[in-house]
């Protein structure tokens, strides 16, 4: 279980962001895969999701997930629904003590937020095509209607795939240029004719930061390289295997 130094100095409020180790599954989902969107069995996530939301001394039943899309969509959480009725989307925000925001990830960045002083926090999904759409726009907006104030927002990275990890095509790289031509920072040559290395983490902090969030933290943790430590879709890939477990991250409010 990771945490950010800078979240953890506001007082009410619990996070963190979990690794693969301390759960049941077997084979590529060993083995705190938390993500029912894999083909792992069910019951060992449920088991899996249990045991990462004891570490944080709450049940299962208060835990908030979304049907993740790679979208700009931000949901207001009141309660958490029953799996089968989890929206579309890619983050939640909250004011509501006692309901846990948790994310999957498997590459893309888990991003935590929190305003203290209001009572609010928020959790967002940020592959590629979420930050490049406005996931991060959204969700700190979303924040803002239930009463925090963007200066106050707190904002944490967790572990993602690095550049030295994330080799695309120019297409991609056209895709962010074409947006903004700043985006081309993000990028650096590849070894291979025609490709480049793209900084995902440095495109998050970068648009949280221009978002009016100052106060950012990147655990800069590399999800592709760290296989013993996290789970990863392009490494999964590039192995041939045919699926990968997904890493669980969360912030709640304390109360209930």
């Amino acid at each position: 279980m990771i945490t950010s130094r800078y979240l953890l100095r506001h007082d009410g409020i619990r996070h963190a962001f979990f690794s693969r180790q301390g759960g049941v599954s077997e084979g590529v989902y060993a083995s705190l895969n938390c993500g029912y969107g894999s083909g792992d069995d069910p019951a060992k996530v449920r088991a899996n999701q249990e045991a990462a939301m004891a570490l944080l001394d709450v049940g299962a039943d208060n835990l908030a997930t979304v049907h993740q899309c790679h979208s700009a969509n931000v949901v207001s959480v009141e309660a958490p629904w029953r799996l089968e009725e989890r929206p579309k989307a890619d983050a939640m925000v909250t004011r509501r003590p006692g309901v846990v925001l948790g994310i999957m990830t498997a590459d893309c960045g888990p991003v935590l937020f929190a305003d203290q002083t209001a009572g609010v926090i928020g959790a967002a999904h940020a592959g590629w095509r979420g930050a490049l759409d406005g996931i991060l726009d959204s969700t700190s907006a979303a924040m803002e209607e239930l009463g925090a104030k963007r200066e106050n927002i707190v904002a944490a990275l967790g572990p993602c795939i690095r550049q030295s990890s994330y080799e695309v095509g120019d297409d991609f790289k056209r895709a962010f240029v074409d947006v903004d031509t700043a985006n081309a920072i993000y990028f650096k040559p590849a070894p291979r004719l025609g490709h480049a290395m793209f900084d995902l983490a440095g495109f998050i902090v970068g648009r949280l930061q221009r978002l009016g969030i100052q106060t950012v933290e990147d655990m800069a943790i590399d999800t592709y390289s760290e296989q013993n430590g996290f789970f990863s879709y392009r490494r999964a890939t590039h192995r041939g295997e045919n699926d990968y477990g997904r890493g669980l991250s969360v912030v709640m409010l304390e109360g209930h």
